[in-house]
């Protein structure tokens, strides 16, 4: 058994509901929050840049920068995860729970091609 050195942090000590559902730390959720709604407007302006029959290589730009913004939330997530859900089941005694959260996060990279 490995000896508990530390406690995390309250606002990382989420009991889920199950091993599938996690919340998002309170910093990383306003954070998250903020940007996909301005990714979300960002959007909207795209939309109008193609109704109102933009250049394509301006359209092609802001469409590179919502990716980019897409891609700060996916970290942010990432982090989120990494900060609260997978040492919790690190720590767990569980360890098809362990093996669990090991496969399902390689299962995302390589999904994503980052692996």
């Amino acid at each position: 058994m490995i000896e508990k050195r530390w406690t995390l942090p309250k606002a990382y000590q989420i009991q889920p509901k199950s091993t599938k559902e996690r919340a998002v730390d309170s910093a990383h959720k306003t954070d998250i929050t903020n940007r996909l709604k301005s990714v979300e407007g960002h959007i909207r302006g795209i939309q109008r840049m193609v109704d109102e029959d933009a250049y394509c290589i301006d359209i092609m730009k802001q469409i590179k920068a919502v990716q980019s913004a897409l891609e700060r939330v996916n970290a942010l997530t990432l982090e989120n995860h990494l900060n609260t859900c997978v040492i919790t089941s690190i720590r767990s005694d569980d360890e098809a729970e362990r093996e669990r959260t090991v496969n399902e996060i390689l299962d995302v990279f390589v999904a994503t091609g980052k692996l």
